[in-house]
């Protein structure tokens, strides 16, 4: 991945290509490479809809090799829905194909005239910037269908649904799967907005003649890779839990530990999670003759997704996530799995972030909109987005939006992001992590629900305060060193708790670039990005005083364990201090 390719989507006379070397952002990749660029290139006051904000597509550190589990994609932009800088990424075949071209970025820049739509087709020979006008107002399922018509099957799609055309701020990029459904998202923060204020639809990806990017070291590589494997299969969560029942195992868990936010945060369990568990979903997806354990991408070795199909035995979706579930689950009191999963359908090919669709949904619950537990009204909301009404559009818009509109107190959001699916109060170290992120309430940037709730990499009790502030700094700085290689976030899990398999993932980064890589560097890496992210957000002019929950949070405690969220403010000031 040496080069680095810039459209100019404005340019006068139409789209630009310019190609050229990597340059200052030789080394990195996926989320290090969209952040750094971001933050020195994108004015933090510009408009995240208009024509100085860029978006930025990039393959990890490892995309396009040999290695397992390199497969993650990195979107990178200022955001339309929280106003800070934003990285959001997915699985699928997009990050593999994108670096085996050589492609360490993609960055999207300005903004057309008018209202052609344009699709980007990039293969061996170049990049080329093509309007096509068939597909607008097409979500993702037919688009994708459509183009497979045209580039056949050989290839990786990302695309928009008519969320994104809209500009939607919850609206997703989509990512084609091994079997090119529009499955993988690129979710959280509005992307999929900023594609489409780009006026770009999809963009198709064609490594055709092109080889495996080849490590420095191949016999070194290739053993640091069986090891790495090894570790995951032999970890009980990344070897038995995660591909049995997928990210859904946890809702049980989950329940039983009372941080399960029901009826948009009301309670920390849900009378009906047994129905909407992981284990009752995988028995259901087998059933029909579907699967509990699928890879989102070739050389995944975890395979925590699966296909759902509907009670004829057609395929309906990919295996619901647990946040999904959640979302459209308990969060808005349902309990039913085929309405969790047509909402999941309908949010792919929608294109919308599955949880900030649920959360909004069940703040409009709150608001009485529909009731609690309505099945055919959550999927009746979801054809308003689809048809882009004007309650459509709000609900479209996200959950903050959503409870401004309707005049509901209680919404989950930080920095306007809708909270996952771990209540605060009961896992006071997920808190710490919604509260601080740089990019808005997210699970994934510091996943304390590993040593609060699992027990991975220690035991830090959800319940009290002591060590959430030192466990959800190390796991943010992590998390953001790992979202830069390309690995799914699963790896950490093993490499917490087996110190060989840290050491094979750190072999596998130095035997592929020649270089002798430490725990050190993985933290420096991960600080770097941080900071890069945080100074963007202070000139975009948050502080400090952004990075709290909501407080209801504080004043209203929740069951079962009747105590509310006890993090400090001068605590939480603390965890960028290192």
């Amino acid at each position: 991945m040496d080069k680095i390719a810039r459209i100019d989507m404005g340019a006068a006379g139409g789209p630009k290509v310019t190609v050229g070397p990597v340059g200052e952002y030789a080394g990195l990749g996926g989320r290090a490479l969209t952040s750094l660029l971001i933050a020195k290139e994108v004015h933090p006051l510009c408009h995240a809809l208009g024509a100085e904000n860029k978006l930025v597509i990039a393959p990890g550190m490892l995309s396009g090799t040999t290695g397992s589990m390199t497969g993650r994609l990195s979107v990178g932009c200022k955001s339309p829905l929280t106003g800070t800088i934003k990285e959001s990424n997915a699985g699928g075949q997009a990050a593999q194909v994108l670096a085996r071209l050589g492609y360490a970025a993609v960055v999207l820049e300005g903004k057309p005239e008018g209202d052609d739509l344009y699709k980007i087709f990039i293969n061996k020979d170049g990049i080329q910037v093509i309007v096509d006008n068939s597909l607008k107002l097409l979500d993702n399922y037919p688009v994708i269908e459509k183009l497979r018509g045209e580039y056949g099957d050989k290839v990786a799609y990302m695309s928009i649904g008519t969320a994104g055309e809209r500009k939607l701020l919850a609206a997703s990029i989509a990512c084609t799967d091994p079997e090119l459904r529009p499955t993988r998202h690129c979710g959280r923060g509005g992307v999929g907005a900023v594609m489409g204020a780009k006026r770009v639809k999809a963009i198709i990806l064609d490594d055709a003649g092109m080889k495996m990017r080849p490590p420095v070291d191949p016999d070194k590589y290739r053993d640091a890779n069986r090891k790495f494997v090894e570790g995951l299969r032999k970890h009980p969560v990344t070897g038995e839990g995660l591909p049995a029942y997928g990210t859904n195992v946890l809702t049980n868990v989950l329940n039983e530990a009372g941080g399960y936010p029901a009826y948009n945060f009301k309670g920390g369990q849900f009378p009906g999670s047994e129905k909407l568990s992981g284990e009752a979903q995988a028995q259901l997806e087998i059933d029909r003759g579907g699967t509990a354990t699928h890879g989102c991408h070739r050389g995944c070795v975890i395979q925590c997704s699966g296909i759902y199909n509907d009670k004829d035995g057609h395929y309906l979706t990919k295996q619901p996530e647990y946040e999904t579930v959640w979302s459209h689950g308990g969060h808005c009191g349902i309990d039913d799995l085929d309405t969790v999963a047509m909402l999941d359908f309908m949010d792919d090919n929608i294109g919308v972030d599955t949880i900030e669709m649920g959360v909004a949904i069940g703040v409009a619950m709150d608001a009485g909109i529909i009731e609690f537990g309505d099945r055919e009204g959550a999927i009746r909301l979801m054809k308003e987005v689809q048809q882009g009404t004007p309650l459509g559009r709000v609900l479209g818009s996200g959950a903050a939006v959503t409870g401004k509109v309707f005049g509901v107190e209680r919404v989950p959001v930080v920095k306007d992001q809708a909270l996952p699916a771990y209540d605060p109060r009961a896992i006071q170290g997920i808190g710490v992590t919604y509260a601080t992120t740089t990019q808005g309430a997210d699970h994934t940037a510091g996943y304390a629900i590993a040593t609060n709730i699992l027990k991975v990499g220690g035991d830090v009790d959800p319940l009290k305060t002591e060590g959430q502030i030192e466990l959800s700094r190390n796991l943010q700085i992590a998390t953001a060193a790992i979202d830069s290689t390309g690995m799914c976030l699963f790896i950490a899990f093993a490499i917490m708790d087996q110190p060989e398999t840290f050491q094979a993932l750190l072999d596998m980064l130095g035997s592929f670039h020649g270089i002798t890589m430490t725990g050190d560097d993985v933290v420096a890496l991960g600080k770097k990005v941080l900071s890069a992210e945080r100074d963007f957000n202070t000139r975009a002019g948050f502080t400090r005083h952004h990075d709290r929950l909501p407080r209801f949070f504080y004043n209203e405690p929740i069951a079962p364990h009747n105590q509310t969220f006890m993090m400090k403010d001068e605590e939480l000031d603390e965890v960028f201090n290192w």
